[in-house]
């Protein structure tokens, strides 16, 4: 499969998976393109990143998808007439990482029940694991909030980024 062909899938699997967290969370029907479309955005935005400029560089990506998403929500919420978190939150939603959140639990486990030789292993990957989990989180928080704060003083509908 060509490696753009599967940005795209991942993207638009992305966007799925936020609709789904739109209808899960009850948001308006009028608000699921937009929704879906702050989803594969994102997914759009982490994946490239992470395969062409900064491969392996999961926080930065995730801050600058969520990044991203924060300003498009913020434009795309007076297009469709709710507020910036609605978009945002079912957006952002899919960037979780599942994956190393799932790794540092099960190195937890292990080791309740092991205290033989490779305890230390498991103990630095699942601390490895624990402050990316948390880093991720974090960046993904700051990534939707800080436009959001940035642009509460001002409004976006006087906002023009072409003319008319």
């Amino acid at each position: 499969m060509p490696v753009l062909l599967h940005i795209l899938l991942n993207a638009f699997c992305c966007g799925i998976a936020a609709l789904g967290f739109g209808m899960l969370f009850n948001s308006p029907s009028r608000a699921f393109f937009a929704i879906w479309l702050g989803g594969f955005a994102a997914g759009l935005v982490k994946f490239s990143l992470l395969l062409y400029i900064s491969p392996g560089s999961f926080v930065i990506a995730s801050f600058l998808a969520a990044l991203s998403i924060g300003i498009l929500n913020i434009t795309a919420a007076h297009w469709r007439h709710v507020p910036p978190v609605i978009l945002s939150i079912p957006s952002v939603i899919p960037l979780m990482p599942g994956v190393f959140a799932y790794k540092t639990m099960m190195g937890l486990m292990k080791l309740t029940g092991d205290t033989g030789p490779g305890y230390p292993d498991i103990l630095a990957d699942s601390v490895h694991y624990g402050v990316l989990t948390l880093f991720i989180v974090l960046s993904l928080a700051l990534g939707v909030s800080v436009p959001m704060h940035i642009l509460r003083a001002t409004t976006v509908k006087n906002l023009r980024f072409w003319n008319k």
